[in-house]
């Protein structure tokens, strides 16, 4: 696999911005952002005036400076394609969650009760976001990288078997030709594990539009 991207790319200019720019004698950045409700703004006129300007520039730009994805897959890329996927995506959320300016809204289903909205302290503003907002968000985050963490390590759930007792022997066959596994295996636990790994796949499925910086 070889993937090559670009940086995003913003080409719009405000023609505010400009004028901001241009008119250095304004001391009052408010009458060119009309926000004294001054009636006759000269800077409206302008604004009127350089708005198709900077949409024309912004639409030239855009075709001659697009940004470029590509990506090249090999065939035995898919051959286990979670596992190229997880290879990707671990690096991904473990950086997410290190310079991320902000979270989305949660369901409070999805994370433990100390971190559900009613455990908040009381909001000033209805508008507000809880005191937990942003713990919810980073339980969840947790939750999914711990999920891929184990999908790219081959022998993650080797911890639940216990070979200590089978010896030297080639094979579990007693000489009756029977099975017989001295194998230790911890059912409960391999499915606890299990049962993690997949919701925190299910997380990462249900909030993946919210994988934003």
């Amino acid at each position: 696999m070889k993937i090559w991207t670009s940086k995003y790319r913003n080409h719009w200019l405000s023609p505010y911005v400009i004028l901001k720019s241009v008119c250095f004698w304004e001391q009052d950045e408010d009458r060119i952002y009309n926000l004294t409700d001054e009636p006759n703004n000269p800077y409206d006129r302008w604004v009127k005036i350089l708005d198709p300007i900077c949409k024309g520039i912004q639409w030239f730009l855009d075709r001659v400076h697009p940004r470029w994805t590509y990506v090249r897959l090999d065939p035995w890329d898919t051959w286990s394609f979670d596992h190229t996927l997880a290879d990707i995506i671990l690096p991904g959320l473990k950086q997410l969650q290190a310079t991320k300016h902000g979270a989305p809204h949660t369901d409070d289903e999805d994370v433990p009760e100390y971190l559900r909205s009613h455990m908040a302290q009381p909001k000033e503003n209805e508008w507000d976001t809880d005191s937990l907002w942003f713990m919810r968000w980073d339980w969840i985050l947790s939750e999914m990288i711990w999920a891929f963490e184990q999908k790219v390590t081959d022998d993650a759930d080797s911890k639940f078997f216990d070979h200590s007792e089978c010896g030297d022997e080639k094979l579990p066959w007693n000489k009756d030709g029977q099975y017989v596994s001295k194998i230790k295996y911890d059912r409960e636990g391999h499915a606890a594990w299990q049962a993690r790994k997949d919701n925190g796949f299910r997380l990462f499925g249900k909030y993946y539009e919210a994988l934003w910086d």
